[in-house]
């Protein structure tokens, strides 16, 4: 019984891990992206009067989209890698097919 625990608690850190580094590197490449198509940098902060509505939506709908995206694909890799190596069997609540 505690294997399981700890193969839940194992793909869960995983998980988490591999997260945060995609979202680091999307926000990067976001950033960059945003950059060479508008040719400015994106608003730091879009809730300013300064900032184009047009702008700031623009820019909230694609770091929504892109991180969360980059988020799903990156953590169900991981969770493929993790059960393909034979480290778990699966996990409740957790479908990689």
């Amino acid at each position: 019984m505690a294997k399981k625990k700890d193969g839940e608690f194992a793909a869960q850190v995983l998980g988490s891990v591999t997260a945060l580094a995609a979202a680091y590197v999307a926000r990067k490449t976001l950033t960059f992206a945003w950059t060479q198509a508008t040719g400015k940098a994106p608003p730091t902060e879009p809730e300013s009067p300064d900032v184009k509505l047009s702008e700031a939506l623009g820019w909230a709908v694609v770091t929504g989209i892109g991180m969360e995206v980059t988020r799903v694909l990156a953590v169900r890799a991981a969770y493929r890698r993790f059960f393909d190596a034979g480290h778990q069997s699966g996990v409740v609540g957790i479908d990689v097919e």
